[in-house]
């Protein structure tokens, strides 16, 4: 029986090798280019990567039948500047790619991504992938998939890239099962290693409980992100912008406006009166984008309707950092108690999800790994490897590098289902887990 072969490019913590490895398949090279994940990659596999792939000879790479890359998604993602194949860093690191697939011509490849590269720029980043994989002799589709709809608890939308040089035609993409999901699933019982949460964090959740707890039962609480800096505010943002009254008057034409919080501009020195305004509110522009000014128009809405019940609340709100002072509850309908839920403090607010599914891991900092509300803890690194299907792999000591790294990494139960479906036909002597649309992968 012939041993399927795969390289495993921008490895990371290789969710790629866990996924094709139970395929039966054998990594024949790696590369990262972080030293630490260079270091763990061997203790997990037994198998040292090598470092920048800008720096390695593709004629030097082993043969190989499945090519697997999750490259940078930085240059792509809506996240970022989103300066694509501009990107002077990574944005070039897709064409290392191509001259790897055409230099090794491997039978299929699975490429990885944030799922805003199918519409980036306007769909022309993902044409210009396409078109280059084609003229190699690839069959090339793409879809975007999430591991919830597999039965894992996580809502991690990414794109999927599959090509293959006998064609598509007998490759279907796996089927979501749809299964009721919980976060429960890969919680551990009264982990040693949980952080708990600082003063200032529980302080924060408290305040946002108690603007919960006030809202009265009849009010439907707001869907869209609740910005607390809109709640007595007046500045222009739909026919101007600060920045236009700034452009044409100065400082002094805010005067007759209120900032964050319906702080009043006009007894403010000069110097203080651009900063009392809303940091999203403060951009060099003379138009505000059409979801900027819905949403700061819904919020001055919302408070107009209920600001005898926001007033009080408002002074506790103050002392916290703008992006704590913006808040997501997606939890329509829910009990308004924001310790039953899952709580993750992201750059655009805090952000309450249901317990059926944690929210999606990015490359984060200690401070944005979701909260257990019920718990009053943080989720630990072996918890939210549980989440990207990663098994019992050692991570990095660091609890930082542990979830910047899982932030980072693809999901292993979500790349099996693909790459079990388009190698079925590798070889007919492999395994039946090998047939087509093997469901091995989509079930915890």
């Amino acid at each position: 029986m012939s041993r399927l072969r795969f390289v495993d490019l921008f490895a990371g913590l290789g969710g790629f090798h866990v996924a094709l490895a139970k395929l039966g398949g054998q990594c024949v090279f790696a590369s990262e280019w972080q030293k630490d994940l260079q270091r763990l990659y061997v203790k997990n596999f037994g198998l040292e990567p090598l470092g920048d792939l800008r720096n390695v000879n593709p004629r030097s790479i082993p043969d190989h039948e499945v090519l697997c890359a999750g490259f940078p998604c930085q240059p792509f993602s809506k996240a970022g500047e989103q300066l694509g194949f501009e990107c002077t860093r990574q944005g070039d690191l897709f064409f290392r790619v191509a001259e790897i697939i055409k230099e090794k011509r491997p039978r299929y490849f699975i490429l990885e991504n944030v799922p805003n590269l199918l519409q980036h720029d306007g769909g022309a980043t993902f044409d210009r992938i396409k078109r280059i994989l084609v003229k190699l002799g690839y069959e090339v589709d793409a879809r975007r998939l999430s591991p919830h709809q597999f039965g894992i608890p996580q809502i991690r939308d990414r794109a999927y890239i599959v090509g293959s040089r006998v064609g598509l035609n007998d490759f279907a993409w796996p089927e979501p099962t749809n299964m009721p999901t919980s976060i429960n699933s890969v919680l551990e019982r009264n982990p040693t290693d949980a952080k708990q949460l600082s003063p200032q964090v529980e302080s924060c959740l408290n305040v946002w409980d108690d603007f919960l707890s006030r809202s009265p039962s009849f009010v439907e609480l707001p869907s869209f992100p609740i910005w607390s800096m809109e709640f007595g505010a007046d500045y222009p943002y739909a026919d101007c912008t600060p920045f236009a009254v700034l452009r044409e008057k100065g400082t002094r034409g805010l005067t007759k406006y209120r900032g964050s919080h319906g702080a009043s501009l006009r007894h403010l020195k000069p110097e203080d009166r651009w900063a009392a305004l809303p940091s999203y509110a403060r951009r060099d522009e003379l138009e505000f984008p059409k979801w900027k000014q819905d949403f700061i128009r819904q919020n001055r809405e919302f408070y107009k309707s209920n600001r005898k019940w926001i007033d009080p609340w408002v002074p506790k709100v103050l002392p916290f950092p703008s992006s704590l002072q913006k808040f997501e509850w997606n939890i329509k309908g829910g009990e308004r108690d924001i310790w039953r839920y899952v709580i993750q403090f992201r750059a655009s607010g805090v952000r309450v999800k249901r317990p059926t599914t944690a929210p999606s891991l990015i490359a984060m900092t200690d401070t944005q790994v979701p909260i257990i509300g019920w718990e009053k803890r943080y989720m630990t690194p072996s918890e939210c490897a549980g989440l990207q299907s990663l098994g019992d792999l050692q991570l990095p000591e660091s609890r930082t590098r542990a979830f910047a790294a899982l932030g980072n990494a693809v999901n292993a139960r979500v790349v099996g289902g693909i790459a079990s479906n388009l190698i079925a036909y590798f070889d007919e002597a492999l395994p039946r887990m090998m047939q087509p649309h093997s469901r091995q992968f989509m079930h915890p």
